[in-house]
This record gives structure tokens, sequence and C-alpha cells, in this order.
């Protein structure tokens, strides 16, 4: 039975000088396989580490392969993988997708192959899915080295993104930190995007705040969109209207508008919804809907979404003015709820 690590374990290993012939990333196991959380950025930076320690870059072009399983039949990357390398010891065959070749159809050729890989050549199979009852799954526990790289919990994502902070320089206060992870969520692909977009606004300064994270993290209709959902919220009519007309004015897109009310919409559902729905909606994203969610209430979304669905008919099949459809929207989401008796 093959060795199973998971991302970090793999990444902070010490040494990689004596590899394995075949590495397979995967998801982390969640409640059904194929539906388990894939870190990517864990993924690609472990792959990189195996190229950087095994491929002198002089020869990269010569000894380093990368396929696309979806792309690419199975035959080709194991006639790669069984050629001896070229002025090196080991050659890098990375095979990203690698979930294409689940199936026996697909992926006959290397089911064969992982039986007895190539002793010179140190295969890399990314799979974004995987379904670990397949024969290919099987197949990896035999013959290589399973790394899991599942998404990490919020205390991890924390140190990740601190690291990643300090290895351009920077500091972060505690504060900062917690409304980054509470903006972006606990996918590293977007705290990564959110770490560019801080070291590039902080400029020469040193340490990141809460006050630069909110500025340079902020979409660019952040505030009218949260102001609007306050106004509905608070059955602000006069509120609600003027800053949908901002937010139209700027872009004139009126669909891109509808499909941003109805995220609200969407968001704020999960929240009253709580459980599976809620876990769905980062931190920061709930607490700014929390008072919609609580005006509307559990019962009322129903309704709510079927005023979307009408103003989208409208805007498709009518010639409406769609600026008035979505005022007339805004308008009936913001009306008072009748009391209950």
């Amino acid at each position: 039975m093959a060795t199973t690590l998971t991302a970090p374990q793999f990444l902070n290993k010490e040494s990689l000088d004596h590899p394995e012939p075949v590495y397979l990333f995967c998801p982390g196991k969640g409640g059904r396989s194929k539906q388990a959380v894939f870190e990517s950025v864990l993924a690609d930076r472990a792959v990189e580490r195996i190229i950087q320690q095994h491929v002198d870059p002089s020869l990269k072009d010569m000894c380093c392969t990368t396929f696309y399983a979806d792309e690419t039949a199975a035959e080709e990357v194991v006639q790669t993988a069984m050629t001896f390398p070229f002025l090196a010891e080991r050659r890098v065959v990375v095979v990203r997708n690698a979930d294409a070749y689940e199936s026996e159809s697909a992926g006959k050729a290397l089911h064969r192959y992982l039986e007895e890989p190539a002793e010179s050549t140190i295969l890399v199979l990314v799979a974004p899915k995987i379904d670990r009852r397949q024969k290919f799954y099987k197949a990896c526990t035999k013959a290589a080295t399973i790394v899991e790289c599942g998404g990490l919990r919020e205390d991890e994502v924390k140190i990740w993104a601190r690291k990643e902070i300090e290895a351009r320089g920077k500091g972060i206060t505690i504060e900062a930190l917690r409304e980054l992870i509470d903006r972006t969520g606990l996918r590293l692909s977007d705290v990564s995007n959110a770490i560019t977009l801080l070291c590039n606004y902080l400029g020469e300064r040193e340490e990141i705040t809460a006050k630069d994270v909110a500025a340079a993290c902020a979409d660019v209709h952040e505030e009218e969109i949260w102001t609007l959902t306050d106004a509905i919220a608070t059955s602000d009519t006069t509120k609600a209207l003027e800053t949908l007309r901002e937010l139209i004015e700027p872009n004139k897109n009126e669909f891109m508008i509808l499909g941003t009310i109805n995220w609200l919409l969407k968001s704020a559902y999960g929240v009253a919804a709580g459980g599976e729905a809620g876990a769905k909606v980062n931190p920061y994203n709930a607490k700014k809907v929390k008072p919609l969610a609580d005006k509307l209430g559990y019962a009322k979304f129903r309704d709510a979404f079927n005023l979307i669905l009408d103003t989208d008919i409208m805007f498709r099949s009518t010639g409406v003015d769609r600026g008035l459809a979505l005022e007339l929207l805004v308008v009936k989401l913001a009306a008072p709820q009748p009391k209950r008796r």
C-alpha cells in the first residue's frame, strides 16, 4: 500500500532526494469523493517543487513534459514516461486533469503502466476530481504516493496567508488578517489574489491594516451594493432607488445589476436557511446580508426569487425600460413586510 500525505505534509518535507515513481495529487476526502475540495494552489506548488528538485533548468525542455489528460491519449503519456531521459537521471511527466483517465476505455494504457512504472521517470498525476471506487484510484494506491490537496481549516489558512505576506516582505495585523479571510473565504486562490492586490496597494509601506484590506479588496461598486442591501432590509425605498440609480449610471448593464440583486438574495437565503446552505456564504457576506435575511424571513424568499424571475422575463421578452423594471423590483423588495398577528 502506497503512502498517503496531505499537501502541507508533502510541502513541509525537508527533502525529496528519493522520489517515488508516481505521485497522485487529488482532493481530500469529503462526504462524497467527487465533491471533495481540491486546493489547486497547494497541488501546483507541490508539482513545482518536484520539478525544481529533479529537473535541471537547462534540460527542462527535454526532461519535463506536461500533458492534459482531456486532450491527450493515455498511450502518448505512457510512451513519454517509458522513454529514458537524455543527459539526466530522471525525467518528470506531469499529467493534469488526470481524472479523465479514470475509465478503462480512456486510461487503459496508463492503468497498465501503473502496474510497473519506469524507475527513470517521476509521473505526476494531478486529478482535481477523483472517484475512489474506480480502478484508476485503486491502482494508484498500490503504485503512487497519494497527496491529498484538501481544503485547509481557517487557522491553517491564516497561517498560510501570513507566510505568503511575509515572503513578500510585508507584515499584517491580527485584525487585518481576520478581515482578509472574512472577505475571501478559505479558498487559497482567492486569498492569494487578495494578497497580490494588498501588496500592490501598500506600496512601500510594510504593514497591512484592516483599512488597507477594506480599500484594496473592495469591488468597484461594493459600497453601493451594501447600501442597496441595507436600504431594502430597512424598507427605505427612497434610499434603495437612489442607490440603484447610482449603480446603473456607470454600468448601463441592467442584466448585471439584476444578477447582483439575485446574488444578494441567494446569499441572504443561505443565511436564513442555515445549515449547509449557510456554510456556503462566506462570513463577510453573511454579516452584510443578515439584515436582509431577517427582514424577508425564510418563508418569503420564494416570492422574492419569483420577482427576480419575472423581471428577467420582462428584460428578455418585452420592450420594457429595463431601468424602470429594476426600480419596480427594488420597490417591491423594499416594501415593508406585514406584521405577524
